[in-house]
């Protein structure tokens, strides 16, 4: 202990010093000025004396059709990985709901990797909230929670949160009766009510017993306390099934043993249904009443260490905070939000920070005023339109890999995006019969990046049906799609595979 004490008083100093900020002679063409990649997000390289490679990207957060969002390996929270390069792919030009609708689309501009994973099952740790679906809760209790950007624009750093069990409810809006649910995308146990969202997987991978409703909705579900609520419309039911397959915009309603009886008497197909869900926000010591509010956040994902705090560098004595390491942070003040990578375990070109010397980067060179940590190490990593920047360092060497370096595959990241208005095609009309041209994919949703719900043969007969939200014909991940019914099957197919 008295050891660690010394180390962190040692580097506390000469970092405050100022010593560790100055310039040293970059590589050929030196310390790049903001380049601008789509207006309102730049990217710049720093070059330190110690020595230290940074990448920093940042956004404006006062431009309306620049966003943040957070990205999901596989795009499966029950344990998938990819790189982070893959899945700014997966996103790029994929639907989101932004502005109150769905249909826009993301122009993936720069990504990171995210929060740390259990390495043996993918799942990542703590919570996400992704294009506005609240999409794994955040541990109860915990000291620190992660990094949150809401539909307002407005970007904090969580404490401590509670789920109380009595604010997590499904009502029947006709037959006037609530039911509290127990978990969110997690496996369902015994006499259990769950909620699927379509982040968890391309189906509920629930066995056959048990009863599930699939809710088609009128928005992302995402933290809405009651009395607010998030309403659809139960579209099938499943009884003694299970494995229920999850569409881009609906839920399902998960519910085993003793917790199956009432979901079985009020879940009709056609019944409407309202979801509220409740986050309570504390501070650090998980008593004191925190005033930001994560009702209406878009997206959020896990952090660790807070070293930033309103301007202020946190003193922080472990271990994993002093070492110097590769590193990985969101930080921001009123009128930025930076992405900021650090290259490490190089003794000639990069050693990698401690969270002191990235407060202090962050605060002093960036004009930061908040900033937290996410997986560092051989996970830090850097994407600007699609092309890799930094130099992860896996400790492992591979010869194929690009000039030595390997992308890890991780579990999710974060991405800044220009937010492309929404368009549509207007080949097709709801109710209008058609045919597929050829063997056809239908997905779960409108994009290649959703999962297939069958393969369809060529000569197929179906029928254009209507979408709530107005979505047919939209563009997305570069064709129009439509929603269509072939059968007892229901689902969106490309429009070049259909006449």
């Amino acid at each position: 202990m008295k050891f660690r004490n010394l180390l962190l008083f040692a580097l506390t100093w000469s970092l405050l010093s100022g010593a560790a900020f100055q310039r040293i002679p970059p590589p050929a063409g030196g310390d790049s000025p903001w380049q601008a990649l789509a207006a309102g997000i730049d990217y710049q390289e720093f070059y330190l004396e110690h020595p230290n490679h940074l990448y920093v990207t940042r956004m404006q957060r006062d431009q309306a059709n620049l966003t943040l969002d957070s990205s999901i390996a596989q795009g499966r929270l029950s344990g998938g990985l990819e790189t982070v390069r893959d899945m700014a792919a997966r996103y790029d030009q994929s639907i989101a709901y932004w502005d109150g609708e769905w249909g826009a689309r993301y122009q993936v501009v720069a990504a990171i990797n995210g929060y740390f994973y259990d390495t043996e099952s993918g799942i990542p740790r703590r919570g996400q909230v992704q294009s506005g679906w609240y999409a794994r809760r955040f541990d109860d209790r915990e000291n620190a929670s992660g990094f949150a950007w809401t539909m307002e624009r407005q970007a904090f750093i969580g404490g401590c949160v509670v789920h109380p069990r009595n604010k997590q409810l499904v009502k029947f809006l006709e037959a006037g009766e609530e039911l509290n649910f127990d978990g969110l995308n997690t496996p369902r146990g015994d006499d259990d009510l769950v909620i699927y969202t379509p982040q968890y997987d391309a189906s509920t991978l629930t066995g056959d017993e048990g009863f599930e409703a699939l809710v088609e909705l009128e928005r992302p579900l995402g933290l809405i306390p009651a009395p607010a609520m998030v309403e659809g419309v139960v579209r099938v039911v499943r009884d003694g099934q299970g494995n229920m397959p999850l569409p881009f915009d609906h839920v399902a309603l998960s519910a085993s043993g003793a917790a199956a009886e009432p979901l079985r008497k009020l879940a009709q197909v056609g019944a409407r249904v309202g979801i509220s869900q409740e986050m309570r926000h504390l501070q650090p010591d998980c008593r004191t009443p925190n005033l930001l509010d994560w009702s209406g956040t878009y997206a959020a994902i896990g952090g660790s260490f807070y070293f930033l705090k309103d301007g202020a560098v946190q003193a922080l004595g472990e271990l994993g905070a002093v070492l110097r390491s590769p590193r990985t942070a969101l930080a921001f003040n009123d009128r930025y939000i930076f992405f900021i990578v650090v290259d490490g375990r190089d003794d000639f070109s990069s050693l990698g920070m401690s969270m002191v010397e990235l407060a202090l980067f962050a605060r002093n060179r960036l004009g930061a005023r908040s900033g937290v940590a996410l997986d560092g190490g051989g996970s830090s990593t850097m994407i600007v339109n699609g092309e890799l920047k930094n130099r992860p360092n896996t400790e492992v060497q591979d010869p194929a890999a690009q000039e030595g370096r390997i992308e890890r595959a991780v579990a999710n990241g974060m991405f800044m995006a220009v937010v492309l208005p929404r368009e549509l095609s207007g080949r097709f009309q709801v109710g209008q019969a058609l045919q597929t041209t050829g063997e056809t994919t239908l997905r779960l949703g409108p994009g290649d990046n959703y999962a297939v719900l069958a393969a369809l043969p060529a000569g197929s007969t179906g029928v254009v049906v209507e979408h709530s939200n107005g979505l047919n014909g939209v563009l997305a991940k570069g064709t129009y799609w439509w929603k269509v019914a072939f059968g007892d099957l229901v689902g969106w197919v490309e429009e070049e595979g259909i006449r």
